[in-house]
């Protein structure tokens, strides 16, 4: 059938009703976020947004409702969607964008492709990743590994994406939302190295929308965290507190999950998977910590600094 692409969508999408069908790679994908209120009777007040991307630039696009727990776990970073009967609409102001991996890339930011399960009720195919045929143009998923190394010198709330040995695990915690919430967050701290430093990556991971992955992280694992955030210099002794934290677009990733996801084939992940390769296993699991209380930032030596 005759297909558009984002670019032409941008610049048209005021004087039509009706589009023609989209070809488009996910890559980047949300959290699911729960909307429901007590007062609103809604039977599936769900969303998750994901950045698409054809050969013209790329755009969000957002999954509402009941279309969330039918689509959401098959959207995966790299999927190829071929979409008709979408919506158009003027994209929401307020939402967070994850940084590209690809910097020249195009973004339209003005508008967002709508997914809904009625008016006009959106027709949604998967496309195998083998019958993707290269003349259709659409872009690779892209990734901006780091190493340990290179972790100390990024600057505050830098976006990358990490791959290590998982060396500790804490305990899941609670914090509230918001003061006097009842909502919370889920997180745990977890460390992992890539053989490039003495010092671990440490990692503030949140519960994404993937409890099974989330649920499992144990040390000796290979964990690979994309779109994290750098928190720099939090102290007067800003080497003891660069740590890595989820954002609102960061998946998760550990042994057993890894096969088929894109990021196998980024320079870095090779790389790391040949430095474990040079390892002996049972040094490393001497080192390796599993649960417990951790406080972080650590709280100086002594009650005078203090």
């Amino acid at each position: 059938s005759k297909l558009t692409n984002l670019g032409h969508l941008e610049m048209t999408w005021r004087s039509r009703v009706h589009f023609h069908p989209l070809l488009v790679r996910i890559l980047h994908k949300s959290r699911l976020r729960y909307y429901g209120k007590p007062e609103k009777k809604m039977d599936m007040p769900y969303q998750a947004y994901f950045e698409v991307a054809d050969g013209s630039g790329m755009m969000s696009m957002v999954l509402w409702n009941s279309l969330c727990p039918k689509w959401y776990h098959s959207m995966k970073v790299g999927t190829v969607l071929l979409l008709d009967k979408y919506a158009i609409k003027s994209s929401y102001p307020f939402k967070t964008h994850p940084t590209p991996g690809d910097s020249q890339m195009k973004r339209f930011a003005t508008i967002e492709i709508s997914l809904n399960v009625r008016d006009p009720p959106t027709e949604i195919s998967i496309i195998p990743e083998e019958m993707v045929k290269p003349e259709w143009g659409l872009p690779e998923v892209k990734y901006r590994f780091i190493t340990r190394a290179e972790l100390d010198d990024l600057p505050h709330n830098h976006s990358c994406d990490v791959i290590g040995l998982v060396t500790f695990v804490g305990r899941a915690e609670r914090a509230r939302k918001r003061e006097h919430s009842e909502d919370f967050w889920l997180y745990r701290w977890a460390h992992a190295i890539d053989g490039t430093s003495d010092q671990p990556f440490i990692l503030e991971l949140f519960a994404t929308s993937q409890p099974d992955v989330f649920e499992h992280i144990h040390p000796m694992t290979y964990l690979v965290c994309t779109q994290m955030r750098v928190i720099q210099g939090l102290t007067e002794n800003p080497s003891r507190t660069v740590y890595l934290t989820t954002s609102n677009e960061s998946q998760i990733f550990i042994t057993g999950w890894h096969n088929g996801q894109p990021y196998t084939k980024d320079a870095k992940v090779k790389k790391f998977i040949q430095w474990m390769k040079s390892q002996s296993e049972a040094d490393q699991i001497k080192k390796t910590v599993i649960g417990g209380y951790y406080p972080f930032p650590r709280p100086p030596d002594s009650f005078l600094k203090y």
